[in-house]
């Protein structure tokens, strides 16, 4: 992502540097590398002169997130609006894949933060300008979800890392289809890893797809 400012002004720490000086740590180290005091190493001062500029850790994170929200470029101007909000989206996608530990971030915040708000109000903005109704647009920021910030939650780790269960042997016998169905794809994990980018493209298509017929037909 650009960076927002110097991590210094005029040889003193400003509050946008140390956000993006923290947003550079998190995305090394992930969050649980990521504390006042490493914050304050990375930026070569004292802990206690970043509490000058942000009041706790919290409030930090929460910098942190407005920023990555904010770093989502606009939906294009022209197009169909099933289109230009699947580029919308995929394009938060693509954010949340830049810095992973966002979706952390966001998924423990009970309210959205001021960035998050304006990027939803972008994605009404598409669907009303598509024809959408008021109520069609409220549905769909339900069924979206999480995937309006670029990111979904399965039910299990399905990743080509995960460990198959250890009674994943018996599955021929005792559940047949999920057996088929893990075989059937070229990694492991409890129902066959995924290309995660590829499933997350295929289940907004679907939405968008059926947001659209929904439009259609009043």
């Amino acid at each position: 992502m650009p960076r927002r400012t110097a991590t210094r002004t005029s040889g003193r720490l400003s509050r946008d540097g140390i956000v993006t000086a923290a947003i550079e740590l998190a995305d090394r180290d992930g969050l649980d590398g990521l504390s006042m005091r490493r914050l304050a190493q990375h930026l070569g001062v004292d802990a206690m002169s970043i509490y000058y500029h942000v009041r706790d850790k919290e409030t930090l994170l929460g910098e942190m997130a407005d920023a990555v929200a904010d770093a989502i470029p606009d939906a294009p101007r022209d197009g169909e609006w099933t289109q230009r909000l699947r580029t919308l989206i995929m394009q938060a996608r693509r954010a949340m894949l830049r810095h992973p530990w966002a979706v952390r971030v966001f998924e423990a915040r009970a309210t959205p933060t001021p960035a998050v708000l304006r990027h939803i109000e972008r994605v009404l903005a598409v669907m009303r300008a598509g024809g959408c109704s008021v109520d069609l647009s409220h549905h769909a920021l339900h069924l979206l979800g999480s995937r309006i910030l670029g990111f979904s939650q399965d039910l299990f780790d399905d990743s080509p890392d995960a460990e198959p269960p250890p009674q994943a042997a018996a599955w021929a016998e005792t559940m047949p289809h999920i057996a088929e169905l893990a075989t059937a794809v070229t990694h492991g994990g409890a129902l066959g890893g995924c290309d995660d980018d590829g499933e997350f493209a295929f289940a907004l298509d679907l939405l968008l797809d059926g947001l659209e017929r929904r439009r259609l037909t009043g």
